[in-house]
């Protein structure tokens, strides 16, 4: 009877060892993959080279485009999914940013390349000292309170006559040939996406990103804590705008023109919140997912079912019947499912 105890004993411990690792294995398994973001950028900054075989112009742009987005897609993040903030007023920075570097181009000849990282500091401070008023409430209340930063602002730009009002204000062309006329817009805003990317990583694994996490988890508590929850949000506010700015200063120059009614617009602002949900709302490459996602789901139903609002129904019902069945973006239920992919986990 002894020796049976001992035997059952001794099988409980051998079982309970090999769950245990198995599940070290597992974990193992999910470690952060850092070559394939590196191999990604690598492609993407060798892409270009198709325009030796032939015209690629139209991939090109759709790259330039993924990337914007997902440069202040990133961006939004650290505001919306480490701080746990929506904010829908996002595209006021994307024209600040936008309007500011363009006006340099325009007045003094100077490429929006130089001076978007400018731009985004100028995006930065009005970041900074709308978040000081705003970032007083939380909630809906928030959210209702960027919108009507939005709302200032394009009525503001629409009657500026400084920087052309409603009508906008044309930017002077670069004078490279068709094929590689998009090619400094392309490595620019490359570099502000994977510079993005990186500097959401670094600010999530920092004492600034843990007391963000902690504030979207409970900020009474975090505050209890002796985290300044004030101070953190509103650099999360800043930060956020920064690199939202960035992207609209290159993407100005890029388009050649400015308009309120391009760059002011609530549709921008919802889109950078559906990509951070879609891909997984506080993760590093959520929202890196999402931009490619939305932005290859647009293309797609443009090209088969037009340039109207049967693509906009089409691009939503997907939408919606995703996160039925990933209610924490892709990555974020693949990730607590523990079965996403080693190449997606960035964080």
């Amino acid at each position: 009877m002894a020796v049976t105890l001992q035997q059952s004993s001794a099988n409980s411990v051998l079982e309970a060892r090999r769950a245990h690792n198995e599940k070290l294995a597992r974990r193992a398994d999910q470690t952060r993959v850092t070559w394939f973001p590196l191999a990604l950028l690598a492609i993407l900054l060798a892409l270009p080279l198709l325009q030796f075989v032939g015209n690629y112009n139209y991939v090109l742009h759709l790259v330039l485009f993924t990337a914007s987005y997902v440069a202040m897609a990133s961006g939004w993040n650290i505001l919306g999914g480490f701080a746990g903030y929506v904010s829908l007023g996002h595209s006021v920075f994307f024209g600040v940013g936008g309007y500011f570097a363009g006006m340099l181009l325009a007045r003094y000849g100077i490429s929006t390349i130089i001076t978007a990282p400018l731009a985004g500091l100028v995006a930065a401070v009005l970041g900074y000292l709308v978040g000081l008023v705003t970032l007083k409430v939380r909630g809906p209340s928030f959210i209702i309170s960027s919108i009507a930063l939005l709302m200032i602002a394009r009525i503001l730009f629409d009657n500026w006559e400084f920087v052309g009002g409603a009508n906008g204000l044309t930017l002077p062309t670069n004078d490279l040939p068709v094929q590689w006329a998009k090619l400094p817009y392309y490595y620019a805003m490359i570099a502000i996406a994977a510079f993005t990317v990186w500097a959401t990583y670094r600010i999530k694994h920092s004492k600034f990103g843990l007391g963000l996490r902690a504030i979207s988890k409970d900020e009474i508590k975090a505050e209890s804590a002796g985290i300044d929850t004030r101070f953190y949000k509103v650099m999360a506010f800043a930060l956020s705008a920064f690199f939202v700015g960035m992207a609209g200063a290159v993407w100005g120059e890029y388009l050649t023109y400015l308009r309120p009614n391009i760059f002011l617009l609530i549709l921008i602002s919802a889109n950078l919140v559906l990509m951070c949900i879609l891909g997984g709302k506080g993760t590093i490459v959520g929202p890196v997912v999402g931009a490619i996602l939305i932005v290859a789901l647009n293309e797609l139903f443009v090209a088969t079912m037009g340039a109207s609002e049967v693509n906009i129904l089409g691009t939503g019902l997907v939408m919606a019947v995703g996160l039925i069945f990933f209610p924490l973006g892709l990555v974020g239920t693949l990730a607590k499912k523990g079965k996403l992919p080693r190449v997606l986990n960035w964080d």
